[in-house]
């Protein structure tokens, strides 16, 4: 481990030495009492970090099949209704293509690279539309721009104009860094990924699905089977999955959970908004600007404006020396921008290191 290189990219995150090894325990089958007992005690704690007292489904994914199953689930074949798909970057504009590619009639709000998703715009996109969406899909908080949306606010529109159009919000980087009230703000399908806030390795997925985006998903014939919510829902009432989970993710799982819930949930937040506002703060002091729209800025991932033309790849082989890692600018983004991941467990001094090493590399 002397050469391990810290990850200060935004996902796979840095994950704990602890966790790492709550890997290793002996394997056990998982059509048993000891895996159900395990399945249990983590469903219950994944409700408490989701706010839901509903189901939170667990699939061995990224989140990205649970992009697919929200698509296959909750959008219906009929198009005149179709989905409403919020872009605001590369991986928002990828879920859109997701339910392109499974057949589903799909409206597309897009701003520039760097711009927030405002209520305004659904409010005009929705009264334009002839008929009910079917479900609208946001991306809480875009990874490639570091911008975070305004859920509570979109929410809100939604709510009002369009009851019965289900709610699906991926928060692939953002939940457990930040509090979103699954049950509070009525969502009807929320999505993350183990790799990122949680500070676990990357397989596992996470989804709270609502009662109505079941009763959707009754609806809908080919809704594939790995993804199928219907029968994910069968065998979760029986502490299950349908098919062989990670079990060994599933301990460190069960184990940063435990770690999670012991910190205090806001206390975590309130952490994640501690490095957020350092990184920021850093930032501008060095003379570099934010990509992200002013008041839009993500509480766990910094995209910064690369505003001194700075050679990243030479700074991340610098930073290589140092045995710390970011990550580039994604897509078209490359060299224009460079993210600074501050999420899981990543602590103040670790920040503090990594800022002072982009200072030396910046004095040369």
């Amino acid at each position: 481990m002397t050469e391990h290189t810290k990850l200060f990219i935004p996902g796979p995150i840095e994950v704990r030495e602890s966790i790492l090894q709550a890997q290793t325990r002996p394997m056990i089958g998982h059509r048993g009492k000891v895996f159900e007992d395990l399945f249990a005690r983590i469903q219950s704690k994944l409700r408490t970090v989701f706010y839901t007292s509903q189901r939170v489904f667990l699939s061995t994914s990224s989140g990205t099949g649970l992009w697919e199953g929200a698509a296959r689930n909750c959008v219906t074949d009929d198009p005149s209704r179709g989905v409403l798909a919020t872009v605001c970057g590369a991986f928002s504009e990828r879920w859109a293509d997701v339910f392109e590619r499974n057949g589903k009639t799909t409206t597309v709000i897009q701003v520039g690279q760097g711009k927030a998703i405002k209520p305004e715009m659904v409010r005009d996109a929705i009264k334009a539309h002839p008929a009910t969406f079917d479900a609208i899909a946001i991306v809480h908080n875009e990874t490639s721009t570091g911008v975070m949306n305004p859920l509570e606010d979109i929410v809100a529109v939604v709510k009002e104009l369009s009851p019965d159009t289900l709610i699906l919000v991926d928060a692939v980087s953002s939940l457990a860094g930040v509090k979103i009230d699954f049950e509070a703000l009525g969502l009807d399908v929320l999505l993350t990924s183990s790799q990122k806030c949680f500070g676990l390795p990357p397989g596992l997925a996470f989804a709270a699905v609502s009662d109505r985006a079941l009763e959707r998903a009754r609806t809908i014939k080919h809704r594939g089977y790995y993804f199928d919510f219907l029968e994910l829902e069968k065998f979760l009432v029986k502490n299950n999955t349908p098919a062989t989970p990670a079990i060994s993710l599933m301990f460190a799982l069960d184990q940063q959970l435990d770690d999670m819930l012991a910190e205090g949930l806001d206390a975590r937040f309130a952490h994640h908004t501690c490095l957020a506002e350092m990184t920021r703060a850093w930032a501008r002091s060095q003379g570099f600007g934010l990509f992200a729209e002013p008041g839009y800025e993500s509480q766990t991932v910094t995209c910064v404006d690369n505003t001194r033309g700075i050679d990243v790849k030479a700074l991340n082989k610098f930073l290589a020396s140092r045995h710390m890692n970011l990550s580039d600018g994604y897509g078209t983004l490359k060299g224009k921008t460079f993210r600074i991941a501050h999420m899981a467990d990543l602590a103040e001094t670790d920040m503090r290191a990594l800022f002072e090493a982009i200072n030396e590399f910046l004095r040369q």
